[in-house]
Parts: structure tokens; sequence; C-alpha cells
């Protein structure tokens, strides 16, 4: 399981991700993706630098990629479509993912708009992936009088219900802010000591899973569904699609979470446009 308990609890505090988080120390997180390579990030806390790696197979010391500042300049280690695999990947090889979200939240900053990349396309994928993340909401207190009031203060104006905590851990304005385009970008790529071997493979490694999966003997069936509903962009299919998976014998729990109920759009969209054997993107941009 690549995300412990300690970054799920530091990805649900807003001020982690602003930059404001008063907690000292290094967070290190590994995330395997394919093949027995990992990439790594190492946080410093409080300042928020971070530190990108890769893992080679049978390694245990990472070779560095980039490095990065809370606020920039942000290194071009990752092009933003190797991002998008990675993340998707890394997803679905860990239950307790039911978006790539927090895996594309956390790395961006490494993989920052290149010159044949849409700007727009890439901000609003990231506001999907910040908009992914959630906490658990304690249940709201009761309210309301112990005993029936006299008829005069009977009115909810009386007794208004407490507030309750939204599960999204950013609000629209930090969302916005941190969904920006990056500032500015270093090509770290060029350098000698960049794994440039090693990342090809990765990229080879896991575009194969990624093309595998809709032809795989649980999901192959369900590709022209799941085709449909992405060229579409009508989710009202998403039931058929999970009543076929279920028939079919899938008991992924990422994919099954991800199209049940309550459906939650972006979690969905990722999920149907891999089972479908789509570019990423193609049912997202009708929802965001």
């Amino acid at each position: 399981m690549p995300v412990s308990e300690a970054l799920r609890r530091l990805s649900q505090d807003p001020d982690f991700w602003t930059g404001q988080v008063t907690e000292t120390g290094e967070v290190h997180i590994s995330f395997p993706v394919v093949g027995g390579y990992s990439l790594t990030l190492d946080i410093d806390l409080p300042g928020g630098d971070r530190y990108l790696g890769l893992r080679r197979p049978a390694s245990s010391e990472p070779v560095s990629m980039g490095w990065a500042p809370v606020e920039g300049p942000f290194p071009a280690a990752l092009h933003w479509w190797e991002l998008e695999s990675f993340a998707r990947v890394i997803a679905l090889a860990d239950p307790l993912l039911p978006h790539p979200g927090l895996v594309m939240a956390l790395l961006s900053p490494f993989a920052p708009a290149g010159e044949d990349d849409d700007p727009a396309a890439i901000a609003a994928v990231r506001e999907v992936a910040y908009r992914s993340l959630r906490r658990e909401v304690p249940a709201a207190e009761p309210s309301g009088p112990e005993q029936a009031p006299l008829p005069l203060f009977a009115d909810d104006r009386w007794w208004p219900a407490p507030p309750v905590p939204s599960p999204q851990v950013l609000d629209e304005a930090a969302v916005a802010a941190l969904s920006a385009p990056a500032r500015a970008r270093l090509q770290v790529r060029v350098g000698e000591r960049f794994p440039h071997e090693d990342l090809s493979d990765l990229v080879r490694r896991t575009s194969s899973v990624l093309t595998r999966i809709p032809t795989q003997v649980t999901y192959a069936g369900t590709r022209p569904l799941a085709r449909r509903i992405a060229d579409s962009g009508d989710l009202a299919g998403v039931p058929a699609l999970l009543s076929a998976l279920t028939e079919a014998g899938c008991d992924h729990p990422t994919i099954l979470d991800a199209l049940s109920e309550p459906l939650v759009p972006l979690e969905a969209c990722w999920m149907v446009e891999t089972l479908a054997g789509v570019e990423p993107g193609t049912l997202l941009r009708h929802h965001v």
C-alpha cells in the first residue's frame, strides 16, 4: 500500500497543500508503479521542499530526478502524460485510492506543461486532482430542544443546526491557486545524471499495463459499453457498466468503488476511460 497513514493524515490538512503546515520533520513516500520501479518523494516540513526520485528494480537507493521548492521554480522531470499514466497505475494497485488525484497532486510540481501541452487542459485535470482530496466528516451533532418547546419558540430559527465541515480538503480559492500553470520550468531531463533509460523503461511498462487492462477477460466484454460512455460523456450508463463488470467476475475494489453509488463523477470518469482504453480526459472533460 503506497499511501501511508501519516501521508493520508497530512493530505487531509489544508495547510499541508498551501505551505503553511506547522509540523516539522521529513515525509518519505514511495509509490510502487510496476516491474519493481517506484517513484519516491521526500518532503521537508514545514518548508515544503520536495525531492523526486526513481527507484530501480532491486535497488534500495533512488536516483534523483528533481527538486522543487514549494512555490517554484518547478523542474520538468516528468512529462504530464507520463504522470497521468503513472498515477493511474498506482491508484489501480491501491484499494484505498479511489482516484489518482492524490498522486497527481503530490507530483504535479514535477510535471509542468510543456511546449506541446495544453495548459488549460492540464489546469483542469489538476483541479480535479485537488478536488478529489476528501476527509471523513464527523456526523452532525443532534440539534434542537431536548423536549417540545412552547409554540412561540418551535421555529427552526430558534434552534439552528451547527455548521457541518466540508469533506473537501481545499476550498475553491485554494484549488484555483494550486491548479494554476507553473510559473517557471527547469529542464532537468537534459542532464547526464538523469535516469533516461530507466524512466523510458518505466514508461513502456506502464503503457503496457494500461493497454492490457481493457483486453483482459474480465473487462473485455464491457469495453464497448465503457467506450460508449466515454464517447458520449453521459455517466447514466455507469450502473449498467458496474453490473456487467460484476457479472463478469470483477472483484477489483478500486474499480468497483469508483463506479458504485453514490457516484462521484471525478472517480467514475478516470475508471471508465481506463476500461475503455481511451485517451485520458476523453470523458473527464465533459465534467470539469
